[in-house]
């Protein structure tokens, strides 16, 4: 990829998804676009961003190449702590206070192949049995449709199923189907999995007692930062709990939040 190449895909990421490529990444931009490129029948980097230009497939071709550069590295219980502080104190804390309503919203952002939400729906079976009779969304979301797809069909390798999940949630939880371990069908409807630009306009959902947004916020310029942090600060719940990533705050950037530490980790409520 040549550097005006890559200056083009800096910009495109930029308008359009919001990431902040920096300058150094440009191995990085070559090592995921290299197999796109084969893939789609263009001789180089650069011919495909070129055709991102003009033709009838320029859109799916554009979404095609932001999927390939957007993170989607994932593990089940992914850092442990933050599961430990949602069983322990966040969810018995949520459950009790809404009691009366018999209602829970919970939104996972950009959710890669699924292990996220998976984990979290494990989680509530386990501990959570009360859960059973209430009315419960859930959604899961995320920029690519590949990795939706992989997120619903919830089928995974013998080396993802090693990174992180526990031995007894997997004689319980899922199935082996060719070659792979499947979560079963009742879990995987419990998830509403979406398309979701987190920089672009949002659809309808409805106001959140908690909201995994997780190593998501590192990738995006500071102004389009502020703008998901607002979003976020007004869809929350006034007593609900956002989780961001280890390496991600709202200081500086949203005055409506303040952290909150549980067991090792940081959540973050509105101010109130």
């Amino acid at each position: 990829m040549t550097i005006n190449g890559f200056t083009f895909l800096q910009q495109l990421l930029l308008d359009h998804a919001g990431i902040l490529l920096e300058g150094e990444k440009k191995y990085l931009a070559e090592a995921r676009l290299t197999p796109l490129a084969a893939q789609e029948g263009f001789e180089s980097i650069d011919a495909m961003l070129d055709a991102t230009q003009s033709g009838p497939d320029a859109a799916l071709l554009e979404r095609r190449i932001i999927e390939s550069m957007t993170n989607s590295e994932t593990s089940f219980f992914r850092d442990l702590h933050p599961f430990e502080a949602l069983r322990a104190t966040i969810l018995p804390q949520l459950i009790a206070k809404r009691a009366d309503q018999r209602a829970l919203s919970i939104w996972c952002a950009a959710t890669a192949s699924g292990q996220e939400p998976y984990s979290l729906a494990m989680l509530l079976r386990e501990h959570f049995p009360q859960l059973g009779g209430w009315k419960m969304t859930f959604i899961a979301s995320d920029i690519s449709e590949a990795m939706l797809s992989r997120a619903r069909a919830g089928a995974y390798s013998q080396i993802e199923i090693n990174r992180g999940l526990p031995a007894p949630l997997l004689v319980k939880y899922f199935r082996r189907i060719d070659g792979e371990w499947q979560i079963t069908e009742e879990l995987r409807r419990s998830i509403e999995f979406r398309r979701i630009n987190l920089t672009s306009a949002w659809p309808f959902m409805p106001a959140m007692d908690l909201i995994l947004m997780r190593n998501v916020l590192i990738y995006f310029d500071v102004p389009t930062k502020k703008t998901i942090l607002g979003k976020l600060a007004r869809l929350l719940r006034p007593d609900g709990y956002l989780l961001l990533g280890g390496a991600e705050t709202t200081f500086n950037l949203e005055d409506s939040f303040r952290r909150v530490e549980h067991l090792k980790s940081g959540f973050y409520q509105l101010l109130g």
